[in-house]
């Protein structure tokens, strides 16, 4: 494979020479040209390298190079750069697949990392195309976790990496950032792909049945048991069990999870026999567990055996460059799903997103997306309606803003009520006479693969 290559493209010769020997500077193997006739010559299916293209220039301009590069090989990464300040023009050049676009003028810096995470993401492609002409499969992780930003450049590097092992996996994340998501593509790409994958609720587990639920019984190993019943650490022999929420297991049950991770067998209720397990153990959690070992509410030798290697996902906070692009896309899953035509996104709601802190990361942001493919704006009715307040006594203006923060407590935990009032600083009792009060359902904010 050639050395990795920025193709540099600029009509105005002073500037583009004075780009050139920045990159240069930088590190980079630069080959740089006054037209964009020329440096298509340069581009094929395996080009090893990026392009950063200025967007007005005589002959073909830098949108239309896009289009001759992405027509050869889609995955290319273009820069594109510009001296005028059109949002719009920036828009339309990411929703036809610009990596990225730079306003100028601009510092030899910015640039430099620009490129650095454009070339990181060139050579993911070509790894894995290589990957995948060996093995045969298909690789989607760019798909189920987009971004640009270089810890999500990482985090599917390793993922990508983990995946060929058979080694245990802690991620760590907020909630709504992707943890599930990230789980569930370690298990596809890896050799257990074609075995289940058993998702365990550890913060949904009936207490009464949790030992049955996890390990199974044998006939009559306790009042009810009239038949032998295989737990979830069966069902997944040979694929992989997901442990989502680790941190909200009971205390009791930890040990007995340690010693299957441990043995890598377990013993069904109501029998001595162990029974193999071949399984790999992924586990998920949005709290430290190192502060909770620390504090005595998780074990620590359970978490030294989880966490042979730990990914972190970042919340969409830490990487808010990514908002754009991951509208776009959630964008038109939305209307895949809701069977809609694509819709156009106007520059002004791109600001918007990018404005925004989404405390309920990608969940919100998807939930967001639906909103805006339905034609119902970027925030709930409620929301939009206390923009003139004036005709709401207080305590009506109270009920809404109260109804709106549970309701955006069950959006980012899913549904799930024990985070949802224990982050509202209330008791289960008291949720429920609120929800009902205010005509919530916790159903209406579960999905089938919600990212966590």
């Amino acid at each position: 494979m050639k050395a990795p290559t920025v193709l540099l493209v600029d009509d105005e010769d002073e500037l583009r020479r004075s780009v050139a020997q920045s990159l240069d500077l930088s590190g980079f193997t630069v080959r740089d040209f006054a037209s964009g006739e020329r440096a298509v010559d340069f581009v094929s299916q395996g080009f090893n390298g990026v392009v950063i293209t200025d967007i007005r220039m005589p002959g073909m301009d830098g949108m239309t190079l896009m289009g001759r590069i992405r027509d050869i090989d889609p995955d290319i990464p273009v820069i594109l750069t510009t001296g005028h300040g059109d949002v719009q023009l920036a828009v339309r050049a990411m929703r036809e697949g610009a990596y990225d676009f730079i306003e100028k003028p601009f510092t030899p810096q910015h640039l430099a990392d620009m490129a650095g995470r454009a070339m990181d993401r060139r050579q993911l492609v070509l790894e894995n195309r290589e990957l995948r002409a060996v093995a045969g499969k298909r690789d989607d992780i760019e798909a189920r976790l987009p971004g640009r930003t270089a810890v999500m450049v990482d985090l599917r590097y390793r993922i990508r990496a983990v995946a060929a092992t058979d080694a245990d996996v802690l991620i760590i994340g907020d909630t709504g950032t992707g943890k599930e998501v990230a789980a569930r593509a370690l298990h596809d790409i890896s050799q257990r792909a074609m075995k289940p994958f058993i998702v365990i609720n550890c913060a949904a587990l009936p207490e009464a049945l949790i030992e049955s639920e996890l390990f199974g019984h044998e006939a009559g190993a306790f009042p009810g048991a009239l038949r032998a019943r295989f737990g979830k650490f069966e069902h997944a022999r040979g694929g992989t069990v997901l442990l989502d929420e680790i941190g909200s297991m009971p205390f009791e049950l930890q040990a007995r999870l340690l010693r299957v991770i441990q043995d890598r067998s377990i013993t069904r209720l109501g029998s001595n026999e162990a029974v193999p397990l071949d399984v790999r153990f992924i586990a998920t959690s949005k709290a430290d567990l190192e502060a909770e070992a620390a504090a005595g509410r998780f074990r620590a030798d359970l978490l030294y055996r989880l966490n042979v290697v730990t990914l972190r996902v970042p919340s969409l906070k830490a990487r808010i460059e990514d908002a754009p692009l991951l509208f776009f896309h959630l964008v038109n899953e939305a209307c895949a799903r809701y069977r809609r035509e694509k819709v156009e996104v106007p520059a002004s709601v791109i600001a918007d997103i990018s404005r925004r802190d989404w405390p309920g990361n990608v969940r919100e942001l998807r939930n967001t997306a639906d909103r805006f493919v339905l034609g119902l704006g970027l925030q709930p009715k409620e929301e939009a309606d206390d923009a003139d307040p004036t005709e709401k006594t207080l305590a009506e203006r109270v009920s809404d803003y109260e109804r709106r923060l549970i309701e955006r407590a069950l959006a980012a935990h899913g549904g799930n009520l024990k985070p949802v009032y224990e982050s509202l600083g209330i008791g289960r009792k008291t949720l429920y006479e609120k929800m009902q009060k205010y005509g919530l359902d916790r159903h209406d904010h579960a999905s089938g693969e919600k990212p966590h």
